[in-house]
């Protein structure tokens, strides 16, 4: 493979996986802001509304960050994929100007509002503005999925005489039906980093809190985020995952192939639970595997055929099969692990034993890296699944790149972007820290003003 072929990719999939850290959480925050703002407004005094504040501040901190290593995506087009946006500037513009324009002016305005309006509006009107802010960041994800999902399956164009392709149909662009379903599974993912890191911070309180200490804060959060990760981790499993599945059987079988590690043509396909790809054999070694259950859950029926890839010139198999292939189960196996996790907490929450478990509270805090490791994986899996193609079936990604700007020039920039990176990383962790530890001082009791009638009344309360 071409030198600056592999440093461009590399450089665009390191600043997209960085980016999206932190996409990925407030698309998953936003939400559960929402739950906790109608829950403080239809239970006052059980803080819910401390939740909602805490929330916001670390929804802001990661809007911010996400601006900021968001923007040289866009300029990475022009720079190192060039030749790609001439192909298809026509049709990613349009969905790429709109989630600007439309999406992202309707999420900040209306966070400046979230953040410094509480004491200003009513709870009615703040409450909206935390709605605003909720489908400005959801609304936002789709116009970027939707172009995604038009490289995966391309639909609503048109072949130029110059070569490139043109839009044909913004409804069909917009309707996709691919779009439709990664959509709903990648914004199942973010919920799960929001909901799981929620009840994380909910337990990361309640271990640390002291005997007489306000537990309203914690316990709000952990009820609200076992409740929503648990919903979402089923939602990734069905319908989402499982749509998403069928659609990449249908529409891209070698992806489908290389991701289960399926090398030969056969009914009744059984599905790998465990196994190593060994691509040159081509055979899966040291396999776990329940029998003919591929073939199920792709057609619905035991005895289907599913096709392997063998089936597909080597010109037409993913880049590396490997990896695909890792990602792939290591998504699946992680969205399991979620589902049995908070399957446990729900129960134990349901049964008003969670706040004193303090081995499940521990599980908890400990899982709030997990959710990041299985969206990457899973945004890996589309990537190189997708490969040899930058837009399927239309134009391969060794002829999308930036033909003037050699490896080394790549090469530099890229050290240069890891290099900022890790400033800005530091520096998220470090101001994320201080959020945290003041939302945990915030969340203890008012001190008691004494014997007035006023400190009578707050003690009441």
């Amino acid at each position: 493979m071409d030198s600056a072929l592999v440093v461009h990719r590399l450089h665009f999939a390191f600043t997209a996986t960085f980016h999206y850290l932190f996409p990925q959480l407030t698309m998953g925050l936003a939400p559960l802001i929402v739950v906790c703002k109608v829950l403080a407004v239809r239970r006052p005094g059980r803080g819910y509304a401390e939740a909602a504040r805490l929330l916001g501040r670390l929804f802001a901190l990661n809007f911010v960050f996400g601006v900021v290593t968001g923007v040289p995506m866009e300029f990475q087009f022009g720079t190192n994929w060039a030749r790609f946006s001439r192909f298809a500037g026509g049709v990613i513009g349009q969905t790429l100007a709109m989630e600007g324009m439309f999406a992202f002016f309707l999420e900040s305005t209306f966070l400046g509002l979230f953040l410094f309006g509480e004491k200003r509006l009513s709870p009615r009107a703040h409450l909206l503005s935390a709605v605003a802010v909720f489908l400005g960041s959801w609304l936002s994800g789709y116009f970027i999925v939707a172009t995604d999902a038009w490289m995966q399956h391309p639909v609503g164009y048109t072949l130029a005489p110059d070569g490139s392709v043109q839009l044909t149909s913004l409804a069909a662009l917009l309707t996709n039906r691919w779009a439709f379903w990664q959509y709903l599974h990648t914004m199942g993912g973010a919920a799960v980093t929001g909901a799981v890191a929620t009840a994380g911070l909910g337990a990361y309180y309640r271990l640390r809190a002291k005997p007489g200490d306000d537990a309203r804060t914690s316990t709000a959060l952990l009820r609200v985020g076992v409740f929503a990760a648990a919903l979402a981790s089923l939602w990734q499993l069905f319908p989402s995952g499982d749509s998403q599945g069928r659609l990449v059987a249908q529409n891209q079988p070698a992806t489908l192939a290389a991701m289960e590690g399926l090398f030969t043509t056969q009914p009744g396909a059984p599905l790998v639970l465990i196994g190593q790809p060994n691509t040159d054999e081509r055979r899966i070694d040291n396999t776990l595997e329940v029998p003919a259950a591929l073939s199920m859950l792709t057609y619905r029926r035991w005895n289907a055929q599913v096709t392997g890839l063998d089936a597909f010139p080597l010109d037409e198999h993913p880049d590396n099969i490997g990896l695909l292939y890792y990602s792939y189960h290591l998504m699946v196996g992680l969205g399991t692990l979620f589902l049995a996790l908070m399957g446990v907490a729900l129960l134990w929450l349901l049964r008003g034993r969670l706040l004193e478990s303090r081995p499940l509270l521990w599980a908890l805090v400990l899982a709030i890296p997990l959710p990041y490791i299985a969206n990457t994986a899973g945004w890996i899996t589309a990537e190189i699944g997708r490969q040899p193609w930058l837009v399927y079936g239309l134009m391969r990604t060794a002829a999308g790149t930036s033909s003037r700007v050699s490896a080394g020039n790549g090469l530099f920039s890229l050290i240069g972007f890891m290099g900022l990176y890790v400033v800005l990383s530091v520096a998220f962790v470090l101001l994320v820290a201080r959020t945290v530890a003041r939302g945990a001082e915030e969340a203890s009791p008012t001190p008691n003003p004494g014997p007035r009638a006023g400190g009578a009344a707050v003690a009441a309360e």
